[in-house]
């Protein structure tokens, strides 16, 4: 994928419109949904996939209540 840059201001309510070329190259619909993450200093934005819920993994996934967790945080937990 080509590199693609644009900058966006945000509106009174904290919205941004993703520019029309990022949604066709991402392949993003209309009511899609998007999975937002802080990650250091950066606002990540990416189209919405099974993913733990704690380190965004999408490898060895397992579903509890409607989250997902991947294996590695699963036994994480498990040691509390």
């Amino acid at each position: 994928m080509k590199k693609i840059y644009s900058i966006r201001k945000i509106d009174n309510l904290g919205r941004i419109v993703i520019p029309m070329d990022f949604r066709k190259a991402l392949e993003i619909q209309e009511w899609d949904e998007l999975a937002i993450s802080l990650r250091e200093n950066e606002v990540v934005i990416r189209k919405a996939q099974n993913a733990c819920t704690f380190c965004g993994s999408e490898e060895g996934l397992t579903e509890y209540e409607g989250r997902f967790l991947c294996k590695a945080c699963l036994e994480k937990l498990k040691s509390f």
